[in-house]
C-alpha cells in the first residue's frame, strides 16, 4: 500500500484526490495539510511513501517547500499537482526536488498512474514537459528572458504581475521591502523591461499568468 500525504490549502481538492483514491486498491491518503509549514511538520514527524503538494499555498509553498522536504526527509518522492500551467512551475520543480509535475486538468486515472509511478522511485512529466527538457537541453543559448530569473526572483516575478505591492510581498516573504525592491531591480536587468507593464505584457505573451482558481 502507497501511504500519500496530500498537501493542498482547498479542502475540495483534497476530498477529490481521496475519492480518487478510494478507486484504487494500493494507494491511500494517510495524512494531510492545508498549508507548507503544517506539511513540513508533518514529513518530519511521519513516514509517507509519496508527498503530493500543491505549489501554490500560504506558509512556505512552491519551490522553497520542496527543497525544505528534500531536506528533511532526502528519500520521499514528491509529485507536484498544480493549478500552474506547465511552461510557469515544472522544470524548476522538477530541478527543486520533486519527481513528477501534473496539472489538476488532468484526470483521476492519470493521476494515479502519476501517484504511482513517482512512489516507485520514477519520474512522470507529461509529453510537453519532457520537450521542455529536451528543449532546455539543446537551446541553453536561446533561452527565453525568464527563465534567468533565480528560485526567489522568478517568485517575485509572479507576485508582481499578479498586481501585488511590494510592500505586501515583502511580508509574504518575511524580507525588507528593500530586499524586494533590489529583487525587482535585477528581474527588469535580466529580462531586459523597464517597469511593471513590461513585466506584465511579457508574461501574458508568454503564457505565464497564473489562472484563477
Amino acid at each position: 500500500m502507497i501511504r500519500v500525504l496530500l498537501a493542498d490549502d482547498h479542502a475540495i481538492i483534497r476530498d477529490g484526490v481521496k475519492q480518487i483514491l478510494a478507486d484504487t486498491d494500493d494507494l491511500v491518503v494517510t495524512g494531510e495539510a492545508a498549508n507548507g509549514d503544517e506539511a513540513l511538520k508533518i514529513v518530519a514527524k511521519h513516514d509517507f511513501d509519496l508527498l503530493v503538494l500543491d505549489i501554490s499555498m500560504p506558509g512556505k509553498s512552491g519551490l522553497e517547500l520542496i527543497k525544505l522536504v528534500r531536506q528533511v526527509k532526502p528519500r520521499l518522492p514528491m509529485l507536484v499537482f498544480s493549478m500552474h500551467n506547465e511552461e510557469q512551475y515544472a522544470l524548476r520543480a522538477l530541478r527543486a526536488g520533486a519527481s513528477g509535475y501534473i496539472t489538476k486538468e488532468s484526470d483521476g486515472e492519470v493521476l494515479a498512474t502519476a501517484m504511482r509511478k513517482v512512489a516507485a522511485g520514477g519520474v512522470y512529466v507529461s509529453n510537453n514537459v519532457a520537450e521542455l527538457l529536451a528543449r532546455e537541453r539543446m537551446q541553453k543559448t536561446d533561452e527565453l528572458p525568464h527563465t534567468r530569473l533565480s528560485d526567489r526572483e522568478f517568485q517575485i516575478f509572479e507576485k508582481i504581475i499578479a498586481g501585488i505591492r511590494l510592500t505586501d510581498i515583502a511580508t509574504e516573504f518575511n524580507l525588507s521591502i528593500k530586499t524586494i525592491s533590489t529583487h525587482k531591480s535585477r528581474i527588469l536587468q535580466k529580462m531586459n523591461l523597464a517597469s511593471d507593464t513590461d513585466l506584465v505584457r511579457y508574461a501574458i505573451a508568454k503564457g505565464l499568468m497564473a489562472m484563477p482558481e
